[in-house]
């Protein structure tokens, strides 16, 4: 399965790009299940002329938000099982309201609830705007997002957190409040994918003790999920059309870590 974090054509208004870019992935598409996020370059909003967000993104990217044991009434966040029920993906958007209160907020509390985690061990979620970044590029624009559902994730177990945004690649560990933290979700800026604007090449000096790996080049990750209780995750960089290995560590599910299953390690304070 393919998944990304938004920012998929950079139409930015221009709609023959959304064409071109149909053709461009259509072999890979269709061949594979190909799930997404929305991302800035997705809002296509000018006031006055086109005041409705997301016209392109809905029409030609329609999600099943509204499929399973937890629809979510909106095309911009979702969720599903994958694997057999062995990982469940939160799909969440940036560009939607996330506030406590808002209808994505308490969708994310039930679709969390929900989860079986004897019969489901990894979970993992992804966003546009990175909630951990010590790129200078975007700097805090996942902020308050954060601030809003961390401890949501915190207290369901959530295992890997995969963000975009950022043109560049990014590993932080274990994290929850800006603090290390074992039982808090895996970060990965993996906004390296390609595009059309560059990499963003910058990074804030010294690095953060959380952040373990970063580095500006394209490239993809990819999730392989060995077993009930590990999953191994890999960075490619792209060397001359060529992945090369450049990060790789083995992430342990936290519903096998019993630190984190008691109320205290599982943060019920969520």
């Amino acid at each position: 399965m393919l998944l990304l974090p938004g920012d998929l054509s950079y139409a930015d208004f221009l709609q023959p790009r959304w064409d071109s870019y149909g053709r461009l992935v259509e072999p890979l598409a269709s061949a594979r299940p190909w799930m997404v996020t929305e991302g800035n370059h997705e809002i296509e909003r000018i006031p006055l002329l086109e005041p409705r967000a997301f016209k392109a993104y809905n029409a030609r990217w329609r999600v099943p938000y509204d499929a399973g044991d937890s629809p979510s009434g909106s095309n911009l966040y979702y969720s599903f099982d994958v694997a057999g029920g062995m990982v469940h993906v939160v799909m969440l958007g940036s560009y939607a309201g996330f506030e406590a209160g808002t209808a994505q907020h308490e969708w994310l509390r039930g679709d969390l609830a929900r989860i079986d985690r004897g019969r489901t061990p990894f979970v993992v979620a992804l966003v546009h705007a990175p909630w951990y970044n010590s790129n200078k590029a975007h700097q805090g624009e996942g902020d308050d997002m954060r601030d809003a559902m961390e401890a949501l994730l915190r207290a369901a177990r959530v295992d890997a957190v995969f963000a975009g945004h950022v043109h560049a690649y990014e590993r932080f560990t274990r994290v929850y409040g800006g603090m290390e933290d074992q039982c808090g979700p895996v970060y990965v800026t993996i906004g390296d994918g390609g595009n059309r604007e560059g990499l963003a090449d910058e990074y804030i000096d010294p690095q953060p003790k959380t952040s373990v790996f970063r580095e500006a080049s394209f490239g993809h990750g990819r999730l392989q999920v060995v077993n009930a209780t590990h999953a191994l995750w890999t960075w490619h960089r792209n060397d001359d059309d060529q992945p090369v290995v450049a990060d790789q560590v083995w992430i342990t599910s936290l519903a096998s870590n019993p630190d984190c299953n008691n109320r205290a390690g599982a943060g019920a304070q969520a």
